[in-house]
């Protein structure tokens, strides 16, 4: 079992290192394990966040895949909403208050800002990385860079199946 020493936020660069250090530290080929820890760890590291989690491409829509928080929305359509929006335009979405996002989906109403980043394989969109926050305007520039490295760990070291790859 992994055991892992609180990271301090106070200061992001050094917080993102260590955490994509600690990603690096528990990756497997096993995408699935990959999915599972690596929200697992964003739950306990990040502050001020009250869901973590990952939605897969799968029939042109995303479905709710491993996650930290409480029960979530299963299928989201391309294009809707803030992760359909990242996966129609392969762009992370920083999102200051979701309120303010047309067409926002509320899986928690505790749920005030949210950041979602692509996944992408060989130019081909896997799903997304999703985080919200029960605060406005919780996530910037930095942590959205430090945020889209960690997704690059995750895709680089995971065997995708062919339905994915």
């Amino acid at each position: 079992m992994h055991q892992s020493n609180a990271i301090n936020y106070s200061d992001k660069a050094k917080f993102y290192k260590e955490l994509l250090s600690e990603a690096q530290g528990l990756c497997e080929k096993e995408w699935f394990v990959n999915l599972a820890n690596f929200a697992a760890l964003l739950k306990q590291h990040l502050p001020d966040i009250n869901w973590v989690g990952f939605y897969l491409l799968h029939n042109n829509e995303l479905l709710l895949s491993s996650f930290q928080g409480l029960p979530a929305c299963t299928r989201i359509a391309i294009g809707k909403g803030v992760c359909g929006t990242a996966a129609k335009t392969l762009q992370a979405q920083l999102v200051a208050d979701v309120d303010q996002f047309p067409g926002h989906i509320v899986c928690d109403s505790a749920s005030r800002s949210e950041i979602v980043i692509p996944l992408i394989h060989h130019d081909r969109l896997l799903g997304v990385l999703d985080i919200d926050a029960p605060i406005l305007n919780r996530f910037d520039r930095e942590d959205q860079k430090g945020l889209e490295q960690f997704a690059s760990i995750l895709v680089k070291s995971s065997q995708w199946p062919l339905a994915f790859a």
